[in-house]
């Protein structure tokens, strides 16, 4: 795995190595990692990375708050409650030298708790497969006040995810056995 673009491209993240299976550790491949930030900044989102607030939830190695971190955004909070994913976090963040624009929270995705800074204008979604996390800790976001009113929110699952109460999907794309879904608060786009 390695940084697609931006300042830090072609940085090697830290090897998985044989992972976890219990955190159920799967990172974005680099494949559609890139499709992701080319949807993105090609996709008529605007200047969406620039500057950007950004929350990692289900973060694992990072590679998508850091890919972001790459291209512009300002800040990245990652969130994950599985040690050996904040031990590989921690290296990337090193290795990419981001620890003042970065926070690592331990902490359960689908119980955010309330957000006591200012809330996140892009949102990276990547919980394990198939067990309806997403949408647990999407709802905990929202509940928390951790997403700003134009929040733009990338779901990766593998399968097609429909919009939670109060979000609206602007577009679904899918890349080999994984799904790309990008929702935003209710009523904006």
């Amino acid at each position: 795995m390695r940084v697609i673009g931006g300042r830090f491209r072609g940085t090697k993240l830290a090897d998985l190595g044989s992972g976890d299976a219990q955190a159920h550790l799967r990172p974005t491949s680099d494949r559609v990692r890139e499709s992701i930030f080319n949807l993105l900044v090609n996709g008529g989102y605007g200047d969406v990375l620039q500057n950007a607030r950004v929350l990692d939830l289900f973060a694992g190695t990072g590679a998508l708050g850091l890919e972001a971190l790459s291209r512009g955004a300002a800040h990245v909070t990652f969130v994950d409650d599985g040690a050996v994913a904040r031990g590989l976090l921690r290296q990337n963040i090193e290795k990419l030298r981001a620890m003042g624009c970065s926070k690592v929270f331990r902490r359960d995705a689908t119980a955010l708790g309330e957000n006591r800074a200012a809330a996140f204008s892009l949102v990276f979604l990547d919980p394990p497969y198939g067990q309806g996390l997403g949408a647990l800790a999407l709802a905990s976001a929202q509940a928390g006040g951790w997403l700003a009113d134009d929040a733009l929110i990338v779901w990766e699952e593998n399968a097609p995810q429909p919009a939670p109460p109060g979000l609206h999907l602007l577009d679904q794309r899918r890349y080999g056995d994984t799904y790309v879904s990008l929702l935003t608060c209710q009523g904006t786009t």
